[in-house]
């Protein structure tokens, strides 16, 4: 009995101490965007008086409204495009048989491995030469490329686990490939839709190498190129303004997540199946 009650206080230690890990930075930057002043010295845990100059300075002093803009069309376009590219290409090497199928399965897996930014100086030579440079654009497309290699080996798990008798059914009634693929294959995928999505909607709030690269220009940064910008000279004098920026970063990705938990858990283990 007594080494039940030791396990499951470890447990629950265990878990206090990781969650304490994980919201003690979080409250920390919640509360720093309600402190008075600039930098790191004046900044308190528990502010004395709170106050919401910092989220009125980050719209009139800087140009935080542009780059959440850019980022938000760009995380938008990104989840749309990718998904359907990810999705497009999961159903053929699920379903098709066709010759070098196996090999493009390990191409894509090994080209998972790489980190994106090991491309950046022929990508941003390539940027160049079509004339993408300082466009968001050029995002979405690397984004959605990119997302292609891991993303597909995932989706094509969980396609392997709808029954190709439901297809085969489809098409004795009549049913075109693409029409099946819309009618069935898309609306029996859901979670790992959902899944995709969130993660690709998410990306570009996160991402600074890329973006820096390829954005010039103060109006053309996204979020992450901009928040940077303020706390990489002068010594983080502006440390409460980025975090103000950081907090309202956060609100649409915590919204996209809460609405579609349930699914991202289910996408997230259905799709971690393979037959």
């Amino acid at each position: 009995m007594w080494k039940r009650r030791v396990k499951a206080i470890l447990i629950n230690a265990e878990l206090i101490l990781v969650s304490l890990l994980v919201l003690i930075p979080v409250v920390w930057i919640v509360m720093s965007s309600f402190n008075k002043g600039q930098n790191l010295s004046t900044a308190s845990f528990i502010p004395k008086e709170l106050t919401l100059s910092n989220y009125t300075r980050l719209f009139k002093e800087t140009d935080f409204g542009s780059w959440f803009v850019n980022s938000l069309t760009v995380a938008t376009l990104n989840a749309f495009i990718s998904v359907i590219l990810i999705l497009l290409t999961a159903w053929v090497l699920s379903r098709f048989k066709f010759k070098g199928k196996k090999t493009g399965l390990l191409t894509l897996l090994v080209l998972s491995m790489f980190p994106s930014f090991l491309s950046m100086t022929a990508v941003y030579t390539l940027f160049i030469v079509l004339g993408l440079v300082n466009k968001p654009i050029a995002l979405v497309i690397l984004y959605a490329a990119g997302a292609i290699p891991y993303n597909v080996w995932l989706v094509k798990g969980y396609i392997d686990g709808i029954p190709a008798s439901l297809d085969e059914a489809a098409y004795i009634d009549g049913s075109s490939k693409m029409n099946t693929f819309i009618r069935i294959i898309i609306p029996m995928s859901k979670p790992i839709i959902v899944y995709c999505a969130v993660s690709q909607f998410m990306m570009p709030w996160m991402d600074y190498i890329i973006p820096n690269l390829l954005l010039t220009g103060n109006k053309n940064k996204t979020v992450a190129v901009g928040l940077y910008s303020m706390i990489s000279n002068d010594q983080n004098a502006n440390f409460t303004l980025f975090a103000a920026g950081a907090v309202l970063v956060a609100v649409p990705i915590t919204v996209m997540y809460l609405l579609f938990q349930k699914f991202l858990v289910q996408g997230i283990v259905a799709g971690a199946s393979k037959e």
